[in-house]
């Protein structure tokens, strides 16, 4: 049986020190927890990952925060250790929730083995324990070790790498971004600017929170952010997602001298900001052009764009450029936002409200679309306005369905069409879904074949990725992933729908590979002769999916019939790459159609490659 993924992403590591005077090596690698062992590899775009190390877990004697006021030279600042044989290993985080995920995991998987009674929980600096000054790297611990302290208990939340969430609620104050005003009786309103407490985090969507009168209640954490110096997401000027190629496409559009955006590098916990300009060319021409300036950090933990220009914080930083060019080509004058003021979508319209009102629904005329399922008609939800599934009788199982929305509509990302609430008390059965301003995004391939640039087409990629990195977590798969099911968001943004859907067909033909309706052509091996499915036959179909948005919306195997897809798959043949396909995204692609499922990349991998590759 193979070992089982707990968790996986890109961390520091800090190499082993073979001599006393070595210096320190910090490396990013791609570390991969099973349930039998702790792996880490060394990923260049496009590559497959090479494998750098491997750490039985039955040798591991202790797992443990590091805390130091040691300055750390790489972007990753939250270290931990992990201590096996007779060495440590130091890995650095980006973020203390994703230290706090893989020293629970960890530590959950380690439990059984034969641990240290005490530990060292600061580091091996300059031949000594800088904690207890002792000068022999195998001197016992200094500090009774706790294989229970900050252990998980239960199954790890499904939280992906690429949202945050907070591990210590207890001393949290946020802030909220947006104003919410509640729909259900337990909720609690907010109100923009203003401070809450939180009280508790159970739930992945909906935490309960204190206001300044003592009053608490539900309210959805996606309006909230840690009140912190340093966190960025409560100005304007900040774009978490926007990728290299997105920024250029909107600062060009803005079209404005000094426009700029700070953005997520490539590298967690590392940003970039990138500022448009009309300045002269060497020709003395206007140049229109977007510079891009990594923020760095001095030893010293200070930020700069220029060197002589040190800064406390990241907003104190922005804010000295918006009046001081200061060694950037322009002074920062016009921030750009791509979705700052418009709050973000809520899993259900409350705390406690799946089921909808009938009467809260009106239907338009407008039809959006058809599928399996039915109709899917334009609708507003008193003053929302929603995607609503019509579900035709007979065509799926209503009363499984039914169990299963409460947890579908838990699933919430910024790149999944999120499912509100269903109506079941009248027939046909609705389904609410978030609207999407430019439907599904094969047509929208085909309708802007010819005019989307490369950066867009990676985008495209990376949005339905991140969002499949999230269902893989949630250990959620999807069954029927293609360009037909992701929708096109006003803002240009690629969400996956109808994630699992497939499940409650009542027609055997979908589950036939004799039949029309059977998606072969995205099918992995497995699916077709076994029904197997898995979140590495969606990979398969990921690789598919890649091949639509490079041949903007072209049909896979377009002259081939069904069964001669399947005998082609059967004798090894994949499909072509696409003539404006990088070879590195082809190679991603290729990847993707593994024989064994085993063989396959994860959604969390192909992400930090697409994502590395869009920063090239």
């Amino acid at each position: 049986m193979n070992p089982r993924v707990i968790v996986e992403g890109m961390l520091f590591k800090k190499s082993q020190q073979k001599r006393r005077t070595s210096p320190c090596n910090y490396k990013l690698r791609y570390f991969v927890l099973s349930t039998e062992d702790l792996t880490y590899f060394e990923c260049r775009p496009g590559k497959k990952p090479v494998l750098k190390g491997c750490i039985e877990l039955s040798k591991i004697k202790c797992v443990e925060i590091v805390y130091s006021d040691v300055s750390i030279p790489c972007n990753y600042k939250y270290p931990f250790q992990v201590a096996h044989d007779n060495y440590h290993l130091y890995i650095f985080a980006p973020d203390k929730d994703c230290r706090q995920r893989w020293v629970r995991a960890l530590k959950e998987e380690t439990k059984n083995n034969h641990l240290f009674p005490k530990y060292h929980p600061n580091f091996w600096v300059d031949g000594r324990w800088k904690c207890c000054q002792q000068n022999d790297k195998m001197a016992p611990g200094c500090s009774e070790y706790d294989p229970s302290k900050n252990a998980s208990k239960k199954p790890l939340p499904p939280t992906p790498d690429l949202q945050r969430r907070f591990s210590d609620p207890a001393e949290m104050v946020v802030v909220a971004l947006h104003d919410f005003v509640p729909q259900g009786d337990l909720d609690l309103p907010l109100h923009k600017h203003q401070e809450y407490i939180v009280i508790d985090t159970a739930d992945s969507n909906w935490w309960t929170v204190q206001d300044s009168n003592g009053c608490k209640g539900f309210v959805p954490c996606s309006y909230l952010v840690e009140k912190s110096p340093n966190n960025l997401e409560r100005f304007e000027w900040y774009n978490k997602d926007m990728t290299r190629a997105q920024a250029e496409q909107r600062l060009f559009k803005e079209d404005k001298e000094g426009a700029f955006t700070v953005r997520n590098s490539r590298q967690a916990g590392v940003y970039t900001v990138s500022v448009f300009t009309k300045s002269l060319g060497s020709n003395g021409e206007n140049n229109p052009r977007v510079k891009h300036y990594q923020i760095r950090e001095s030893e010293g933990a200070k930020y700069y764009l220029a060197e002589k220009y040190l800064f406390n914080t990241i907003p104190d930083l922005i804010h000295y450029h918006q009046h001081n060019a200061a060694g950037l080509i322009t002074r920062l004058r016009h921030p750009v936002s791509m979705s700052h003021n418009r709050a973000p979508k809520t899993a259900g319209f409350s705390s406690d409200k799946w089921e909808v009102d009938p009467a809260d629904l009106t239907l338009d005329d407008a039809e959006l679309g058809s599928g399996q399922f039915g109709v899917v008609l334009l609708g507003h939800w008193r003053e929302l306005k929603v995607a609503v599934k019509m579900v035709r009788a007979g065509a799926m199982s209503e009363e499984d369905f039914k169990e299963e929305a409460r947890v579908m509509m838990k699933l919430s990302h910024t790149k999944l069409v999120q499912l509100y609430g269903v109506c079941t008390q009248h027939a046909p059965m609705c389904l609410l879904f978030e609207f999407m301003e430019h439907g599904c995004l094969s047509d929208y391939l085909r309708n802007h074949r010819g005019s989307l640039p490369q950066g867009t087409l990676l985008a495209m990629c990376v949005d339905v990725c991140e969002g499949m990195a999230y269902l893989e977590s949630a250990n959620f798969i999807h069954r029927d992933l293609a360009a037909r099911n992701c929708l096109v968001s006003e803002n240009h943004v690629v969400k996956v729908s109808d994630f699992g859907m497939t499940r409650f067909v009542l027609d055997d033909q979908y589950t036939s590979s004799q039949g029309s309706k059977f998606p072969v052509k995205w099918s992995a091996p497995e699916v077709i002769q076994y029904s197997k499915f898995s979140s590495k036959s969606d990979v398969w179909s990921f690789g598919v999916l890649i091949w639509e948005v490079y041949n903007e919306g072209r049909m896979p195997y377009e002259n081939r019939s069904n069964g001669e897809v399947v005998e082609a798959l059967s004798a090894g043949l994949r499909l072509h790459k696409p003539k404006i396909a990088p070879e590195a995204v082809y190679q991603l692609m290729d990847w993707s159609w593994k024989e064994k499922p085993e063989d396959r990349p994860s959604f969390t991998l192909l992400f930090h490659q697409l994502l590395a590759l869009s920063e090239l």
